[in-house]
């Protein structure tokens, strides 16, 4: 789950770390009475959408101007004139595709002198099943392209869990940031702070970028992206409140309520698989034929008649989806199970597109038996190439 970037610095605040003062809005009514609690002279106008790049970002409509998501304003009147141009616009950045996303949200935040800017991030090593941190000078661009250009200039390590966090882990950012004296004690101190903040909120990603070092001397997060594992969500239930369903796709919040796992693609092949290794095997061989998958769709081991008609629910709300094809390879996941749900689903929302079927495994003859019996036009196939190839012809009107 991904929180935006007030979200994340007042998550952040709680643990002792710098931020700017800011005030989030919603209504660009409100965007005069929050810039007038901060002290300017400089104000900056934050679009608060689930996605990087904004600052380089461009709107859709001609109405919000050209100077981006992220906004600097030399007055209240300023401020209030942006709010009204960039909330309910859409917002289109190198990480939310050509669609974009719309701004429904805003954070005025104080301006900051910046003398240097740095980045930092923090996230779970899963090849040293340890917490890691990524710590560069080059703060303010893309991380990827410092490690395509400059790799030297990126410094990695990681915090054994039986020691935590330690004080050379601190001495080790001030280094790479070439941080000294009373400036380095701060980097120390910080780095404590955010893992602290890291670990007891079981976050998947904190990223900062930038980091920055004021004129004033003093270090502050001037950015903030934190995702967190879904799984220990239940732990933290003031985190789950935090979350903006309105940033996340419709019907990928639908398969959370099933705990299907289920991510939209761009294509228009819909993909209903038992496993993730085999959903990934299906997404590719229909690439390899000629196609794009609409979606990766894991039901899992253990799935009910009733998840399985969710899942293919969910697959058919999807317009783009052109042709389906359900690939089951029974073990835990019995074939009869897979069968019966896809027939009740189909029997309730109808079948609009072509639809291939390979059952194999565990009660494969009753899966296939359910299905042949059903009277629904559905086209059966032997194996996982034939599906993809029987697929694809059919969505090209073979």
């Amino acid at each position: 789950m991904n929180i935006h970037e007030y979200q994340a610095k007042a998550l952040l605040h709680e643990f002792g770390v710098p931020i700017s003062r800011g005030v989030p809005v919603l209504k660009a009514s409100d965007s005069e009475a929050a810039a007038k609690q901060l002290p300017g002279p400089i104000w900056v106008v934050k679009s608060q959408i689930h996605a990087g790049g904004r600052g380089k970002g461009k709107f859709k409509e001609a109405s919000a101007g050209e100077k981006g998501g992220v906004r600097i304003a030399k007055s209240v009147a300023e401020v209030s004139e942006f709010a009204k141009q960039m909330l309910g616009a859409t917002l289109v950045t190198v990480q939310t595709g050509a669609q974009g996303k719309q701004v429904n949200r805003l954070y005025i935040e104080e301006g900051s002198d910046i003398d240097k800017e740095f980045y930092l991030s923090i996230l779970v090593n899963r090849e040293t099943s340890q917490v890691s941190f990524v710590v560069s000078t080059e703060g303010g661009v893309n991380i990827e392209e410092v490690a395509h250009n400059t790799p030297e200039k990126i410094v990695t390590f990681s915090v054994d869990p039986a020691t935590g966090i330690m004080a050379h882990h601190g001495r080790t950012v001030a280094k790479a940031l070439n941080l000294s004296g009373d400036l380095a004690k701060q980097a120390e101190k910080l780095v404590v702070q955010l893992y602290n903040a890291f670990t007891a909120k079981d976050m998947a990603m904190l990223e900062i970028n930038p980091l920055v070092v004021t004129k004033q001397g003093q270090l502050r997060v001037l950015d903030a992206k934190v995702s967190f594992d879904d799984n220990a969500l239940f732990r933290h239930p003031e985190v789950a409140a935090l979350r903006d369903e309105t940033e996340e796709d419709a019907k990928e919040i639908e398969a959370s309520k099933y705990d299907l796992n289920y991510v939209a693609l761009d294509g228009t092949i819909g993909c209903m698989v038992n496993g993730a290794g085999l959903a990934m095997a299906t997404m590719d061989i229909i690439k390899l034929y000629g196609m794009e998958p609409a979606n990766f769709l894991d039901v899992g081991g253990g799935a009910s008649k009733e998840k399985v008609a969710a899942a293919f629910k969910i697959i058919t709300a999807d317009p783009n989806v052109k042709g389906i094809l359900v690939n089951i390879f029974g073990g835990i996941m019995k074939c009869d199970i897979i069968a019966d749900g896809v027939v009740a689903a189909v029997k309730e929302v109808g079948l609009k597109v072509p639809l291939v079927v390979r059952l194999e495994g565990t009660n494969v003859d009753a899966g296939k038996k359910i299905i042949r019996e059903s009277g629904l036009n559905v086209v059966p196939a032997d194996n996982l190439d034939d599906a993809a190839q029987k697929i694809v012809k059919a969505v090209k009107g073979g």
